[in-house]
């Protein structure tokens, strides 16, 4: 269960995006320059901030995104994939996920005798 510091913080935000959304979308021209003039760059240094915490190290992996107890998610990881595609990907254009699995080695089974056992009489 979230804290209800968390809580009352994800709301205001959420309605602080919802408010500027419905300016932009439904208010008159004055309006929307407004919220392009004045709310915009602050949207975008948001953005800036937030990917900022996420940016590769040297090895290619997200700092701040963790998969397991030591490691790390590999880049680019979910809040630049999210804000990629939430801002540059269109219905257009097909959005192409590389989809990778792990590399296994290849189980190779053996004779019984390759081991150098001794076969026993009767087998």
């Amino acid at each position: 269960m979230s804290s209800p510091i968390f809580g009352q913080l994800e709301s205001s935000l959420a309605e602080y995006l919802a408010d500027i959304t419905h300016r932009a979308q439904f208010g008159d021209e004055h309006t929307a320059a407004t919220v392009a003039r004045f709310e915009l760059p602050r949207l975008v240094e948001a953005l800036k901030a937030v990917l900022d915490e996420h940016e590769p190290d040297q090895f290619g992996r997200c700092p701040s995104c963790r998969t397991s107890r030591f490691g790390r998610t590999p880049a680019p990881c979910r809040a630049y994939l999210s804000a990629h595609l939430c801002l540059l990907a269109t219905d257009d254009e097909p959005t192409a996920v590389e989809v990778t699995t792990p590399m296994r080695r290849p189980v190779v089974l053996a004779e019984p005798s390759s081991f150098g056992m001794l076969n026993a009489p009767g087998c």
